[in-house]
């Protein structure tokens, strides 16, 4: 087509608003479509039931435990034998090197014979199955009877970039949907006026490969994760501008609607142009029922107090986790918290002072998700998963930090049917290599998958003509999360 042709020749739409951005990119348009709908169901006679959604509910493989997920991700690594798995072997050999006996370990930056590093860190046994936690973590061992705590995780990614894609994709390398919008694929949303995929981060910063981390790549971008915003406005230019009159808005949606119609009509085999009217679908309904979702002045002072929204260092992260739950209670199907956006937890040196910190602005505000779960019934239907993309090295790095250690670490699982008060598999006995009852990053998601009734091998999407499954045919579901 010549740049100079006639103004009349048809404009190919589909480039257009595929060069417009992704997902919730086009929010410009969200208070025009607000007002078409508002518009067409007082003027316009009811038309003929349309198609399912993409996003419409659908059933489970088999009977699921839990109906959405809340993930808590620790960005950057915590060390996993300074809050979940305590080691008395590595208080004992502290400033001496690796014993002779472990495999050299490949560490991000090298420092394989450094010295080991002792934990100053004070233990406990907590609830009635005794789990260990130490005093970083007072308010989260208030919580362990409800708490699977799994001690023996492993992955392949030995830095951020691909510790976080596997992570969030089951593999180091870009190229592969995310894990909440593979369970959005599978299941569908709850709630049609809300995303079914919703990301927060606790600051602005730029979370490790970005936005890749809860996109679709293959799968319809209709699927893709949501992120909302840290701060007063989570959701940006949700409401039609003062200076724009509905009357201006109704024309120009009329027409917009029979262009998306009519372009659409002639490409039926090319799904990004109904992911994108779907994404901007959602955002004019998301008008009505956003703005009651994310009004946390309704919630109580004692509510506010449990997630320590009014205290200056969990502030932040208490409103996510409290935001969360309000999203799931509205079905909501899959909710990402990043804590430490920008790689926080990466403690190569003072891992005393930072991991500190960190856990002192997160620690009130997971126990205040859990307990306010439990008190509302939701637990038994919301799986709670805490992590991060690897813990850290029993050896130090620059006298008083610890590397990646992708070979174990520890996460914890709550509610949607997993088992509290239950330590599942462990390291050996410095914390280095994961040892008993081991889980890949495809058997934590194999296991996220089980528990909300999908299963790894039946979610299948057909890319290029080859069937493509979320944990690429492999992943075991760990059973003891379930039975004890």
């Amino acid at each position: 087509m010549n740049q100079y042709q006639d103004i009349n020749t048809v404009v190919n739409r589909r480039q257009l608003l595929m060069q417009a951005g992704a997902g919730f990119g086009g929010i410009a348009l969200n208070a025009m479509l607000a007002q078409q709908a508002e518009a067409a169901a007082k003027t316009k006679p009811k038309k003929p039931t349309p198609s399912l959604s993409p996003l419409s509910a659908k059933q489970t493989h088999f009977p699921a435990t839990a109906k959405s997920v809340i993930f808590l991700f620790m960005e950057g690594g915590p060390s996993h034998i300074d809050m979940f798995d305590p080691k008395p072997a590595l208080q004992k050999l502290a400033g001496k090197p690796l014993p002779d006996s472990f495999e050299k370990p490949i560490t991000a930056m090298g420092e394989i014979n450094a010295p080991l590093l002792a934990s100053k860190r004070k233990w406990k046994q907590h609830g009635e199955a005794g789990t260990w936690v130490s005093d970083w973590l007072p308010n989260i061992a208030t919580c362990v009877d409800d708490i699977a705590v799994v001690r023996g995780c492993w992955t392949n990614g030995i830095n951020h970039a691909g510790g976080v894609c596997q992570m969030n994709t089951c593999i180091p390398l870009a190229g592969r949907p995310s894990l909440g919008s593979w369970v959005t694929y599978g299941l569908g949303t709850a709630n049609e006026s809300l995303p079914a995929f919703v990301v927060i981060q606790d600051n602005n910063g730029t979370v490790v490969n970005g936005p890749r981390n809860w996109g679709t790549a293959f799968i319809p971008a209709v699927y893709q994760g949501t992120r909302l915003n840290t701060g007063k406005e989570p959701i940006s230019n949700l409401y039609r501008p003062d200076d724009v009159f509905v009357t201006q808005e109704s024309g120009k949606l009329d027409l917009l609607a029979k262009l998306n119609e009519r372009h659409a009509a002639s490409r039926k085999q090319q799904s990004e142009l109904d992911a994108r009217i779907e994404s901007y679908e959602l955002a004019f309904r998301m008008q009505a029922a956003a703005p009651e979702a994310v009004d946390l002045s309704q919630e109580t002072q004692a509510t506010r107090e449990m997630y320590g929204m009014d205290e200056k260092e969990t502030k932040v992260y208490g409103t996510n986790c409290l935001l969360a739950r309000r999203l799931v209670e509205r079905g909501v199907r899959f909710v990402q918290l990043y804590n430490g956006a920008g790689s926080k937890w990466d403690s190569h040196s003072g891992i005393e002072k930072r991991h500190s910190a960190l856990c002192r602005g997160m620690d009130k505000c997971v126990a205040g998700l859990l307990k306010d779960l439990k008190q509302r019934g939701l637990l038994d239907s919301t799986l709670v998963v805490w992590g991060g993309e690897f813990g850290r090295t029993p050896m130090s790095e620059k006298g008083d930090g610890r590397d990646h250690n992708p070979t174990g670490f520890t996460m914890f699982m709550a509610g949607g049917g997993v088992k509290g008060g239950q330590t599942i598999g462990g390291t050996d006995e410095l914390g280095l290599y994961a040892v008993e009852d081991r889980m890949h990053v495809k058997d934590i998601h194999t296991s996220i998958y089980h528990l909300l009734g999908l299963s790894n091998m039946k979610l299948e999407y057909r890319h290029k003509g080859s069937p493509e499954r979320p944990t690429l045919n492999e992943g075991e579901f760990m059973e003891k999360l379930v039975t004890g």
